[in-house]
């Protein structure tokens, strides 16, 4: 009778501690982590610098533009209050960034960022400009941005990596001047551009690639036209992942760019540029948190 009551005693204590165990567990699985977030996006845009080019016209050829007199014409530059191509708008209480997209250009991050989380969300506006007047709706982010404006063949942005915003293609990969890096990809083949996919080993995309300058994601996980897309990108050491709302579309890693000496030196901190493309497009909730390491779901890509 004795042995029972201590059988009874100890199962009913197991019983208590595997259900406090079960709670702690859920409690755990159910705890929103707190991050420390620097929110970017104020009234008077003052983390940002602003830069416009031109109003590139139908048969640019990346030769610097001219007027109907042959005589070169001067970007506007940094910092013109004149136009109004970045805007800060409110919505309820939010604060937005309208973009006109009338001129090339970009808001460009007072700070260099390295090892980090970017995280923003955008919807598309109705207006485009030539020369995309018939094509699909731009813009982008440029991620370790360095080195001067107008470095690359719309004469409008620096040397940086580019994760591509654009109808349907929101996460590509652009190199911009002479930056390069590899992805997991499938091989292309003819004129198919190369396609980011998990399963796949990293290719060679940007300068000196056999594969130029151009990876698509690997899948269209973007939202309606006027609806909101939120972006991640995380940037650590040289890797990067590109994420649309919630899916990873490309596995980066080995971050570099060719120098005036002619060598790849790793590229793995600069500015960030936000693009100005001939396409009127809205930004919201722009805010960023540094990061010490990937966390294991996402370093797993790699």
């Amino acid at each position: 009778m004795k042995t029972t009551k201590i059988t009874l005693i100890l199962t009913l204590i197991l019983l208590v501690c595997l259900i406090n165990s079960c709670k702690k567990e859920i409690e755990s699985k159910n705890t929103v982590i707190e991050y420390n977030w620097e929110n970017l996006i104020d009234n008077n845009l003052t983390n940002w610098d602003t830069y416009l080019s031109f109003k590139h016209q139908l048969g640019y050829d990346g030769t610097a533009p001219k007027n109907e007199n042959d005589d070169l014409i001067a970007p506007v530059g940094l910092n013109d209050s004149t136009y109004h191509v970045f805007n800060v708008i409110k919505d309820g209480e939010e604060l937005n960034i309208k973009v006109t997209g009338e001129y090339y250009g970009a808001l460009i991050s007072k700070k260099e960022y390295e090892n980090y989380h970017l995280q923003l969300k955008y919807k598309w506006g109705n207006k485009k400009w030539d020369p995309r007047k018939d094509l699909l709706k731009d813009s982008g982010i440029l991620y370790h941005s360095i080195g001067p404006m107008g470095a690359e063949y719309w004469r409008s942005w620096m040397l940086s990596q580019e994760f591509q915003i654009m109808e349907g293609h929101t996460g590509d990969y652009w190199s911009q001047a002479t930056s390069a890096i590899d992805i997991r990809a499938y091989t292309p083949e003819y004129k198919i551009n190369p396609m980011a996919n998990e399963t796949q080993d990293y290719i060679p995309l940007g300068e000196g690639s056999p594969y130029e300058n151009y990876c698509l994601r690997s899948n269209d996980y973007e939202n309606l036209h006027d609806e909101w897309n939120t972006l991640d990108l995380y940037c650590f050491e040289n890797k990067s992942l590109h994420m649309v709302n919630g899916k990873v579309v490309m596995i980066l890693k080995n971050s570099r760019y060719l120098n005036d000496n002619g060598e790849f030196v790793p590229l793995t901190k600069g500015k960030i540029q936000i693009q100005s493309e001939a396409a009127e497009v809205f930004y919201k909730d722009i805010r960023i948190r540094t990061i010490d390491s990937l966390e294991q779901k996402l370093n797993s890509y790699f």
